[in-house]
């Protein structure tokens, strides 16, 4: 084709701008800007409040949030919920696998565990097994009351009442991950503990672990529950300050700060496990 051809090609003509097209405005939202302003403005006389009011004697909960009492009772709380989460995790991976086992003995058994410890309060567990000596005064020849501890009775009311909320956080977890998986690893010859840490695993991880972040922040403010058994922890610490000094409100502030710090910390490593076990999906961020 010459190029007096191309020369006689129509082209397609530009469609000139109208002068008075229309000008694209954001809807303006006074309702939510007012709104904010009345939040704001509650939130300052809140924080105002609070600062300034003289019964909270910040000065005494200055001098106790690093007392060597209060170190100590946060150092309890948090080893107390580190092991209750390992142990409550293990068995309650233990009674998922019950829960989804092919023989119903194990099912029922499973399901048995799950309605019996989630329909009980915690405190009433933790009294009933602190108060375990009435019903067994001795076990394999050692009095109970001196075989269990009010440590050991606060890990083992814990931990038991975290199973069975561990139990079903597993047990949705692994059922989350497509059965169709599962059966293409099985078609490839892989055997079944690899299927689990290959195929099962990092995928029921995505929504294991954003419960089980709950469920650890959950059991750290829980654990406060055991001052009522005379364990020596964050909280029961800051009481038995009180208790000589008359400082209640004090004290319950120096024990608020220790728990919003470490929820705090904590909330911000679950935001990062998450991420890390949901990269290459859209949830990533």
């Amino acid at each position: 084709m010459s190029s007096d051809t191309l020369a006689k090609v129509p082209t397609a003509p530009e469609i000139p701008e109208p002068a008075d097209a229309p000008r694209i405005v954001p809807q303006r939202r006074y309702g939510q800007w007012a709104a904010a302003v009345v939040v704001l403005a509650l939130l300052g006389f809140a924080v105002n409040s609070v600062l300034r009011n003289e019964a909270f004697h910040w000065d005494v909960v200055a001098d106790y949030v690093t007392s060597a009492s209060i170190l100590r009772g946060l150092w309890l709380t948090l080893w107390l919920t580190a092991v209750v989460m390992v142990l409550g995790f293990a068995l309650g991976t233990l009674l998922a696998a019950f829960r989804l086992s092919a023989n119903p003995v194990l099912r029922a058994v499973g399901w048995g565990y799950v309605w019996l410890f989630r329909s009980i309060p915690i405190l009433v567990q933790l009294l009933l097994w602190f108060n375990i000596g009435a019903l067994y005064p001795q076990v394999l020849g050692v009095k109970t009351v001196d075989l269990l501890s009010p440590v050991a009775v606060a890990i083992i009311g814990l931990t038991l009442h975290e199973a069975a909320y561990a139990a079903e956080v597993v047990r949705g977890g692994i059922l989350s991950v497509d059965r169709g998986q599962i059966e293409a690893a099985q078609a490839l010859g892989l055997s079944p503990g690899r299927r689990w840490w290959r195929i099962v695993l990092p995928q029921a991880m995505r929504a294991i672990v954003p419960p089980a972040g709950n469920m650890l922040i959950g059991t750290l403010k829980g654990t406060s529950i055991v001052s009522v058994i005379a364990v020596n922890d964050l909280l029961f610490s800051g009481q038995l300050i009180y208790h000589r000094t008359y400082q209640v409100i004090p004290l319950l502030m120096v024990a608020t700060l220790w728990y919003a710090v470490v929820t705090s910390l904590l909330g911000i490593g679950q935001h990062y496990v998450e991420r890390h076990y949901a990269r290459g999906t859209e949830n990533a961020r």
